[in-house]
C-alpha cells in the first residue's frame, strides 16, 4: 500500500509530539519529588526552618543562614547539587512528615529530633548534632530556676515539637502549655509577658537570645531535660539515599567543616556544644 507525502509527514509529526510529551512529563515527574527520581539533576528541593536564627533562618533579602542550612548544602553538594540548584522549603514542625511523604521535599533539615514516633512515618540520617532541651525566660525573672517552677506558669513552644509535650506529661504537669505556630511568635509572647517561659532545644534558644535586637531581653536558664539527636528526615524505606546522607555528613566531620559550620552560627551566642554524635540510623 503506498503511503503520501502528506500522510507520512504527518505521521511524523505526531510521533515528535509524542515524544515530546513523554519527555516533559518526565521532568515534571522529576521535579514534583523533590528531585528524588533519579533524572536530570537541575534542582533538589530541601526543607529547612526560616524562624531559627544560627540554625535555619530566611533573611528579608531572601538568604538563608544558619547551621542547618550549611549541613543540607554540604550534603547537597555530596548529592551532586550545587548551591544555585538547592530549592529551600519551609518545613514547619507539624508539617515535616508530610512534606516528606508527599514528595514536597528530598530531605529535610530542620531541628528534627530522631524519635520512635516518627520513624513510624519517615527514615532518618544521622543524627548530626545533639541538642538538649532547655528554657528561655525574660533577663529579669527569677522565679524560674528549675523545671518544677513552670506550675502554674504559662509555657510556650511550636505547634508539633516534642519540646513542651516532654515537660508536660512528666516534668510539670500543672504547666499552662501554649503552642504557638512559630518561634518567633512565642519570643514576642514572652517578651510581651503573655508566657512565661520558651521551651526548646538549648542550640534554638541560643540563637535568639543572640540576635542584636535580642540582647539583654532573654536568658537561659541552663538545664539539660532531655537528649535532642537531630536527624535529617528522608522518605520511608530510600536505604541508598540514607546511605549517601550518612556518608556526607561522616565526611563534613572529617574534614572539619562541621565544626567550622557550629563556630560561625552558634559560637556567637556562647554556646557550648556536644562533639558531632555517631551514626547511628540505618546501621
Amino acid at each position: 500500500m503506498k503511503i503520501s507525502k502528506a500522510a507520512a509527514a504527518a505521521a511524523v509529526a505526531v510521533a515528535l509530539s509524542l515524544t515530546a510529551t513523554a519527555c516533559g512529563g518526565s521532568e515534571k515527574d522529576a521535579a514534583s519529588d523533590g528531585g528524588a527520581s533519579g533524572g536530570a539533576k537541575d534542582k533538589i528541593v530541601v526543607g529547612i526552618k526560616y524562624d531559627q536564627p544560627g540554625l535555619g533562618l530566611k533573611t528579608p533579602d531572601g538568604k538563608f543562614t544558619g547551621f542547618d542550612v550549611d549541613v543540607a548544602t554540604y550534603v547537597a553538594k555530596e548529592l551532586g547539587y550545587q548551591p544555585n540548584q538547592i530549592e529551600f522549603k519551609q518545613a514547619v514542625s507539624a508539617e515535616r512528615e508530610n512534606l516528606i511523604k508527599n514528595g514536597d521535599v528530598k530531605f529535610i533539615v530542620a531541628t528534627y529530633s530522631i524519635n520512635d514516633k516518627r520513624k513510624e512515618q519517615v527514615d532518618f540520617a544521622g543524627p548530626y548534632f545533639l541538642a538538649h532541651q532547655d528554657l528561655l525566660v525574660r533577663a529579669d525573672d527569677t522565679s524560674i530556676t528549675k523545671v518544677e517552677d513552670l506550675n502554674k506558669k504559662k509555657l510556650c513552644s511550636v505547634t508539633g515539637s516534642t519540646s513542651a509535650q516532654n515537660i508536660k506529661k512528666t516534668l510539670a504537669p500543672e504547666a499552662d502549655l501554649q503552642e504557638y505556630p512559630g518561634y518567633s511568635d512565642c519570643l514576642t509572647g514572652l517578651e510581651n509577658k503573655a508566657v512565661d517561659a520558651l521551651t526548646t532545644d538549648n542550640s534554638i534558644l541560643a540563637g535568639y537570645a543572640a540576635q542584636e535586637k535580642n540582647k539583654g531581653k532573654f536568658k537561659l536558664v541552663g538545664l539539660s531535660m532531655s537528649n535532642e539527636n537531630y536527624g535529617i528526615g528522608l522518605k520511608k524505606g530510600d536505604k541508598e539515599l540514607q546511605t549517601k546522607i550518612n556518608a556526607a555528613l561522616k565526611k563534613m566531620v572529617e574534614d572539619g567543616s562541621w565544626q567550622k559550620a557550629v563556630d560561625k552560627n552558634l559560637g556567637p551566642a556562647n554556646y557550648k556544644n556536644e562533639p558531632a554524635p555517631q551514626i547511628t540510623e540505618g546501621s
